[in-house]
């Protein structure tokens, strides 16, 4: 299955469950449409895009341990891990009560090989090097301390191991810019510093090889590996 059918399905598997996260996330619900495309100019067709780039990287049949941070309410992977039954998947929030639906979810589709746990990005508790592939969405543009994050997704990827995800990145779109400023921030949905494509990269660069990058509008898809030989 494609990662193209795979995110159809998770918007229609959303039926009468379906959260107003859920809804922004995937543009499918009316309250969703609006914002997608007041806040951050897209319908349907850009959201799919920017999403797809982002679960591209996730080989079929990958069969390795696999960590995503942060699994929110679980609506666009979890019908992606249905495809993976070899991989051994950690899913880790803050939020409890985002977590809950993510493994209802979970429950739903008969998954045996994802595991739940509640954390912090910034003080993960996991070994070093535990993880062939880390995937983060839509996350980073709310983590309170970056720096703390970035570290602990290097720290406890292998050797050769692929960090790859999506966020927010300012400087792509005036009017999403506008919205993060003097909306997203005050109320703390989003926490500053935000990155910008060429700081991202630079980033991403002076940790990783192979590095990868496409914006949809304000959404930064990207793909990194870690260098085979490089230490923390």
């Amino acid at each position: 299955m494609s990662r193209h059918n795979e995110i159809q399905n998770a918007y229609r598997s959303l039926g009468k469950e379906a959260t107003f996260y859920d809804g922004m996330i995937t543009c499918s619900t009316l309250p969703g449409r609006v914002i997608c495309g007041l806040v951050w100019n897209m319908g349907q067709e850009k959201n799919t895009r920017y999403l797809e780039k982002a679960l591209d990287r996730i080989p079929d049949g990958f069969s390795g341990k696999l960590l995503e941070v942060p699994v929110g309410t679980g609506v666009l992977t979890i019908p992606v891990y249905k495809t993976l039954p070899k991989a051994d998947i950690t899913c880790l929030d803050y939020s409890p009560d985002m977590m809950v639906t993510a493994q209802r979810r979970a429950k739903v589709a008969g998954l045996k090989n994802v595991t739940f746990q509640q954390g912090d990005v910034g003080a993960l508790p996991f070994g070093d090097g535990a993880f062939d592939l880390v995937l983060s969405l839509n996350g980073f543009h709310a983590f309170p301390d970056k720096e703390a994050a970035y570290h602990e997704i290097y720290r406890v990827l292998r050797p050769g191991g692929i960090f790859c995800g999506c966020f927010y990145v300012k400087g792509e779109n005036r009017r999403t810019d506008w919205f993060i400023k003097k909306i997203y921030t005050p109320k703390g949905f989003f926490t500053p510093p935000y990155e910008t494509v060429g700081s991202l990269r630079d980033r991403l660069a002076g940790q990783y090889e192979q590095v990868t990058m496409e914006t949809v509008e304000a959404m930064a898809c990207f793909t990194a590996k870690k260098s085979e030989s490089k230490e923390n």
